[in-house]
């Protein structure tokens, strides 16, 4: 069978995952905001409901990389779930921003219970859109091709809904309207299900799965008996604060510290700038360089250019958006790094174990962005009861170092504790080459 991918595919991946970000980023953006500016849900029952369902959510994605793994049909592993799932998760999208006639208690449960939903019905689609990647091709170029195209798609995704959807939320009656954020939800949730369920129909699963079914102990081997995974596992926790921590944040920050929602369209700006300028030099990068060395020197540049907005003052906002470009810059090549060594892991498994679990390898790897998520919402949660912030308050100096701070500098701070588990990583150039040789030998057999 033709290894080579067609241009429908990667140009159907790129779209999926660009829908699919356009989801993600949207609930990270303003869930929060709209639970305790519009529903009026106190901070703290606001954080409880959300850190507590993404934790949840995020506990799902090994149980749904082991269902995918066992998962056998005329259609394979993963198509399936890329084309009836997306459907479900435009629904609960929009119940999520609907503001339901309750109040008190009843309004918390049924947003806690939507809030759930939207988890899980999004898990179902995270956990094959990421693993397809490794089965559409048997050569590793093809498949770094791949990721780097789909990373590239979701960088757009979320510039478009960081960008755009402010835009649309005013032009729909305004940041203080529920319907607003309602309408806009739709209007993303139908366009993101089309681009997804395209994907699911356009793709091909080149690297059949074995017929024996691999016991779900064997298969958690996948996992615990690959150090270099779980070394890069941590890593990825790390890092992957960086964004949710601003996510969660920045609608907070462009109103509190610079005064003006608007901004947020330019953070926008220096985030696709910043992130695709990192992804596109990537390959380059790990061409010429080991990839760990190159995950080092993005993290340390990340740490520096994050940390100089916030102990320079904050300045001017052309120089927080530039610095927070930059920052941005080096998360991009994070995450292009990070993906490659992700397919490693999928061939060290298979090198090392006889079986390749990308389900489940793609399932950690989404559990930690996940879990990321998590913990970003709980601290952003957790500074606000800290600054006792209400809903439409006055700008104070507290509130602006508060959220100064969850935007420059804790992400430094990830960045630089990203750094230690990585000097313990071990899989380099040549043992990666010897991998790739045995695999390619018994692929040929």
């Amino acid at each position: 069978m033709n290894d080579k991918l067609r241009a429908r595919e990667k140009a159907a991946y790129m779209s999926g995952l660009l829908g699919q970000n356009m989801l993600y980023n949207f609930m990270a953006m303003y869930i929060l905001f709209f639970f305790t500016d519009l529903l009026g849900v106190s901070p703290g029952a606001a954080t409880v409901i959300i850190v507590l369902a993404s934790l949840w959510d995020a506990i799902n994605d090994p149980l749904m990389g082991m269902i995918a793994d066992k998962t056998r049909t005329r259609w394979g592993k993963f198509r399936p779930y890329l084309i009836f799932g997306p459907i479900v998760l435009a629904m609960t999208t929009i119940f999520c921003y609907i503001d339901f006639p309750l109040s008190g208690p009843a309004m918390v449960l049924l947003a806690a219970i939507c809030y759930i939903l939207w988890g899980m019905s999004y898990t179902v689609c995270d956990i094959p859109i990421w693993a397809i990647s490794s089965v559409v091709s048997k050569n590793p170029n093809e498949k770094n091709k791949m990721v780097t195209l789909g990373k590239i798609g979701g960088t757009i995704g979320t510039a478009i809904v960081t960008v755009g959807s402010i835009m649309v939320i005013q032009a729909f009656g305004g940041e203080r309207s529920p319907s607003a954020y309602t309408l806009t939800a739709v209007l993303l949730s139908v366009v993101a299900a089309l681009m997804m369920v395209f994907t699911g129909l356009t793709l091909r699963e080149r690297i059949l799965p074995e017929k024996e079914v691999i016991p779900m102990r064997k298969n958690l081997q996948t996992i615990t008996k690959n150090k270099p995974l779980i070394l890069l596992m941590i890593s990825l926790l790390l890092v992957n604060l960086v964004n949710g921590i601003r996510q969660s944040a920045q609608m907070y920050f462009v109103v509190y510290v610079w005064g003006d929602s608007s901004q947020l369209t330019n953070v926008g700006i220096s985030l696709i700038v910043g992130m695709v300028l990192g992804m596109a030099v990537s390959p380059m990068l790990i061409e010429k360089f080991e990839k760990k060395k190159v995950f080092l020197a993005a993290c340390l540049l990340g740490c520096v250019f994050s940390g100089v907005p916030f102990f320079a003052g904050g300045g001017t906002v052309f120089f927080g958006l530039v610095f927070l470009g930059i920052s941005f810059a080096c998360t991009g090549v994070t995450t292009i790094v990070s993906m490659s060594m992700l397919m490693d892991a999928v061939d060290y498994s298979e090198w090392k174990l006889g079986f390749r679990g990308e389900g489940l390898i793609f399932s950690a790897n989404t559990f930690l962005t996940k879990l990321s998520s998590t913990v970003a919402k709980g601290m952003i949660g957790l500074g606000l009861i800290l600054m006792d912030y209400q809903e439409g308050q006055p700008v104070t100096t507290t509130t602006q170092a508060g959220f100064s701070a969850m935007m420059y500098l804790i992400p430094a701070v990830c960045f630089l504790v990203t750094m230690i588990p990585l000097f313990f990583y071990r899989i380099n150039a040549g043992q990666r080459q010897e991998i790739r040789n045995m695999l390619d030998a018994k692929y040929h057999m």
